[in-house]
């Protein structure tokens, strides 16, 4: 039994999606030349390449058993497929937008006789109706910042995640429609018959989110020291120590910490005792 992983075949997300795969031991074979489906070290899963606004309506269709895709375009498909991992990247916004030097600065600016170009039409009419606001939506599939300056809407909505471009088309920010990241999804079917496999992907993937930012410690301390160390050394999940063969009855302890506490630690770590300290980045964490 084999699954179906689809990607973006390009665009902001596709290279970290298929980075962190690779992280999670689901390395693409021969990725230079990039194939439609494309086997990865596992014989068992392989990695589709679509259009990031494709894969949700694949994955809920059964053509692909897990896929990786915003949230935006999650909920602009309708797409009733299970949600396992947040990803931790490609943070961004669906945000409703006019142009600097109209009169629209808030919502409460905009009358029914305006026009909004989008390229999530479901999300907009979402929002619009909870708004309480009939306008009328111009479906676009690019170069949605120009729509106001060509005569084609008033308003636009677009995903920003710095609003730079928008700045740079000398459009603001009105409101903010949908907070956005990117997610790992799987088919709500294949989640039942292949619960397994995709079940080994998820915790993989969920190693590598868990180790980020985290330094495995290793060090001797003299027993008589460990205590000190141990009050200065935390730890996500508890210390390791062992016996280390020795004349000066030492031990030798480990723990996983946060990256950001290393300079100081280090030193502290020293000031209690501790001996041959090395710090060891992790790949992953189960």
């Amino acid at each position: 039994m084999k699954i179906k992983i689809a990607i973006p075949s390009k665009g902001r997300i596709s290279e970290p999606s298929i980075n962190i795969l690779e992280k999670a031991g689901l390395g693409l074979i021969d990725k230079s030349n990039r194939k439609l489906i494309s086997k990865t070290f596992n014989d068992d899963i392989e990695v589709m390449f679509a259009r990031a606004s494709d894969i949700p309506e694949f994955v809920n269709d059964g053509v692909a058993d897990m896929g990786i895709t915003g949230v935006d375009l999650i909920q602009e498909n309708e797409a009733d497929v299970a949600e396992m991992l947040d990803l931790r990247f490609g943070q961004t916004k669906l945000v409703l937008a006019a142009p600097e030097e109209s009169n629209i600065n808030c919502v409460e600016d905009i009358t029914e006789d305006m026009k909004v170009a989008t390229e999530f039409p479901a999300l907009t009419k979402k929002y619009l109706d909870e708004k309480g606001l009939d306008l009328k939506i111009v479906k676009l599939s690019g170069s949605t910042e120009a729509a106001p300056f060509i005569g084609i809407a008033d308003l636009i909505t677009d995903l920003t995640s710095t609003g730079t471009t928008l700045k740079m088309n000398h459009l603001e920010i009105i409101d903010v429609i949908l907070e956005s990241t990117i997610k790992l999804i799987a088919n709500k079917d294949s989640l039942k018959t292949k619960n397994e496999l995709i079940e080994a992907v998820s915790t993989s993937i969920k190693g590598v989110l868990d180790a980020e930012r985290k330094k495995l410690v290793t060090m001797n301390v003299k027993k008589e020291n460990l205590d000190k160390v141990k009050e200065v050394l935390p730890s996500m999940g508890g210390l390791t120590v062992s016996e280390v063969l020795s004349e000066e009855k030492t031990v030798a302890v480990q723990a996983v910490i946060d990256e950001k506490q290393v300079f100081e630690l280090v030193n502290d770590l020293r000031n209690a005792g501790a001996k041959d300290i090395l710090v060891i980045p992790i790949e992953r964490i189960i």
